[in-house]
């Protein structure tokens, strides 16, 4: 008899656990609290359009392809990916933009355009990333961040010092445009933190942006979802939907099954996918790792108030990926990071993937993602929600030089308390725990419960850290974890 394991929650992590699990001879079933799978990278379908909910970029490709190699298959196998050029455009006031071309040639030559001199220390800086992107990649964030020691190899040793600086530091030494500044500090948002906190070791974001690109998979982020629910199902993984897990059963110590929906389930390991925080209020106050001061005390990545819009029209001015860097950063960062508070004037982000994929919106019409990074924990109010979506709007507007409010045919909106709601998010952050020196590799949550025996965890809160392509590792190493701590049950 096969042994058993139950999976909470359905995002990028638990489905790719899941798989690595039936591979390695388990039997899973995986627990979803909604109709449908995906966690925060579901999909909103309304009025003949379609929206990713949560993550619209696909960066690294290499990760997916290797996930996928895992099990003798290809991305291609299951969507079909388009490289976007160009890759996005960044605002910095009316009809004023620099863009990002497909490939670093070609950005070498805005950045040349921009500032004579530049390319050359663009193409410097490229060069650091990629090596620091190969040695992330080869020797780190496929460890599961038990010892300290994961982090030293004769590679990290060489770069030791880029621990202890930052992103900011070394761009702004670099570069003293500051609209060239602001592209390059942008990557590493993905990681949850401001530049000035994020050692400069993450550069290798940057060859993730430069070096390989933007890709667009063919009707959505979603399609990579369901590929990889189609690869489970395929290796015999069973997923119920409206199946929310009430707490976690443990006897003598031990994980032991789940309740959900007034049933057990019984099972040899529980895998938690769902916030790390959440699922630790599904145990006993005794059986927790973490008190509630330890993630009080966490930075935590970014919040997001999100809408979804459909337009009457075809826009102008715009590309796939467009960013408004009109407004001071660092002013925005301190309400995120320094001071929790609604920021006064707003950066914000905009995905138009109908300009890409017809699929995105009916004929003539376009479909509008336009999010604004918040400090989470934030008040969220309907009012709140529609004075700024005034305030980004009005701005569009002016900075693109076109009128589309009359042209709205609907919008929703996303945030604080949907996030809460939707997927237990602590404080109702979008991204997880920012990736800051001390929230780095072993010194981020444990993917193995230290009070439980056959509890795990995988996720944006542990290793290696935030987006879709450390979700897919985290639920590598976790599967990796379970194995390795269960070798008897298989």
């Amino acid at each position: 008899m096969k042994a058993t394991v139950n999976i909470i929650g359905s995002g990028f992590s638990s489905l790719a656990a899941a798989c690595y699990l039936a591979k390695a001879g388990y039997q899973v079933t995986v627990f979803e609290k909604n109709k449908t799978i995906g966690g925060r990278a579901r999909q909103l379908q309304t009025h003949g359009f379609t929206f990713d909910i949560g993550p619209t970029w696909y960066w690294m490709p290499d990760v997916f392809e290797r996930f996928f190699s895992d099990f003798n298959k290809k991305p291609s196998d299951y969507y079909t990916l388009e490289k976007l050029n160009p890759a996005y455009s960044v605002y910095f006031g009316k009809d004023d933009f620099i863009t990002i071309e497909d490939t670093l040639e070609k950005i070498l030559i805005a950045f040349e355009k921009e500032e004579p001199g530049s390319s050359k220390k663009l193409k410097t800086f490229i060069n650091q990333a990629k090596n620091n992107y190969d040695i992330a990649i080869k020797d780190l964030v496929y460890n599961p961040g038990v010892s300290p020691l994961e982090l030293v190899t004769p590679a990290t040793i060489r770069k030791i010092n880029q621990f202890f600086s930052t992103i900011k530091k070394d761009v702004r030494k670099a570069f003293k445009n500051e609209r060239l500044v602001k592209i390059l500090e942008f990557p590493v948002l993905f990681l949850g933190a401001k530049p000035s906190d994020t050692p400069s070791f993450y550069s290798f974001m940057n060859y993730a942006d430069f070096g390989l690109g933007t890709f667009h998979p063919k009707k959505g982020m979603y399609q990579v979802i369901l590929a990889i629910e189609n690869l489970a199902t395929s290796l015999g993984v069973n997923i119920k939907t409206e199946s929310p897990v009430d707490s976690i059963i443990v006897n003598n110590n031990k994980a032991v099954g789940l309740e959900s929906n007034g049933s057990t389930y019984f099972s040899d390991v529980v895998v938690s996918g769902a916030d790390y925080h959440h699922t630790e209020t599904l145990l006993d106050k005794s059986l927790r790792q973490y008190t509630e001061s330890y993630w009080q005390k966490k930075t935590f990545a970014p919040s997001s108030l999100l809408f979804y819009v459909g337009f009457n029209k075809k826009l102008k001015n715009v590309n796939h990926h467009t960013l408004f860097f009109d407004v001071d950063f660092d002013v925005h960062a301190e309400a995120i990071y320094d001071n929790p508070k609604w920021p006064e004037n707003p950066l914000f982000y905009a995905s138009f993937p109908s300009i890409t994929d017809p699929n995105a919106a009916p004929e003539g019409k376009e479909a509008g993602i336009f999010l604004i990074p918040l400090a989470p924990g934030l008040k969220d109010t309907p009012q709140l929600r529609s004075t700024y979506f005034n305030k980004i709007i009005k701005r569009f507007e002016e900075l693109t030089s076109q009128n589309v409010q009359n042209d709205v045919i609907f919008k929703e909106s996303f945030c604080i308390n949907d996030f809460i709601k939707d997927y237990n998010s602590y404080k109702g952050n979008a991204y997880g725990m920012a990736n800051t020196l001390l929230q780095t590799a072993f010194l981020r949550p444990k993917l193995k419960s230290k009070k439980v025996d056959s509890l795990f965890f995988t996720g944006q809160l542990t290793v290696p850290g935030p987006g879709v392509p450390p979700a897919l590792i985290s639920g590598k190493l976790v599967a990796d974890l379970v194995t390795k701590h269960n070798k008897l049950l298989v």
